[in-house]
């Protein structure tokens, strides 16, 4: 295993300065870049289903596919993540499945700690999300994540989802940030690439929305697996925090 050197650690942190240097805003995903998708992975694609199947009396691997192809005609849209619509489509109460599993909600390594630099560093921070408000309130009661925001939006709100085209121009009119001097995180490369079409300059994949996958970098878009990748070793060292061995 090679080492990296004093020099070229130094020089990684000298980068890192210059590249926060030009970020003001600092806009977050929920599931999958600060929240362990895992969560959403199994509650969809297999709790919801083994409900599904003993209500309808199918056999789950026929109620899995059903719904998968289902929640795949309304991906990237707002009714992809409704969970009113998806009680409504699939005759189940959503909202309280979630919570029967909701010890399954984890955050990522090193959010909370990167969330701190960014308020250490002065920036501003949002949680800007595709997540029914319904489910946002379920993770921050189970997170306790909401006070590291200095706002949170979910798409409807704004009306549409992430994806789609017209949602940045509508957040920017909505609360005038500069695009050029915002960070954007995501761990959907089509809600970046709509956010570059948006003006958004500093866009970062996270490669490894699950910790049950493995890490599957972006051809497009710098990619990190954890955030402590975009933080100076400065920044690390001065952390309570990252110093104690935590990776929360």
């Amino acid at each position: 295993m090679l080492v990296p050197s004093a020099d070229s650690v130094r020089e990684k942190s000298a980068m890192l300065d210059q590249y926060w240097a030009g970020i003001e805003l600092v806009m977050l995903d929920m599931d999958g870049t600060l929240l362990d998708r895992y969560f959403d992975d199994y509650f969809w694609e297999h709790f919801v289903p083994e409900i599904f199947a003993e209500k309808n009396n199918l056999q789950p691997a026929e109620a899995r596919q059903q719904l998968l192809t289902r929640y795949q005609a309304r991906e990237g849209t707002l009714a992809w993540t409704d969970l009113d619509y998806w009680s409504e489509q699939l005759g189940l109460d959503i909202p309280a499945l979630k919570i029967q599993v909701d010890h399954l909600i984890n955050v990522h390594p090193y959010a909370i700690v990167f969330l701190e630099f960014c308020r250490a560093a002065g920036k501003i921070i949002w949680l800007v999300t595709n997540a029914h408000s319904k489910t946002l309130e379920i993770k921050m009661a189970k997170t306790a994540l909401q006070n590291h925001f200095d706002m949170i939006i979910c798409a409807e709100e704004v009306g549409l989802a992430k994806e789609e085209p017209g949602f940045w121009a509508k957040l920017q009119e909505r609360y005038h940030y500069q695009p050029e001097r915002t960070l954007l995180a995501d761990d959907n490369e089509k809600v970046l690439i709509s956010a570059q079409n948006g003006g958004i300059k500093n866009l970062v994949y996270i490669a490894k929305p699950s910790s049950e996958e493995v890490a599957k970098p972006s051809g497009r878009f710098r990619s990190i697996n954890y955030f402590s990748e975009l933080m100076p070793e400065k920044a690390k060292m001065s952390s309570p925090r990252y110093r104690s061995g935590s990776s929360f």
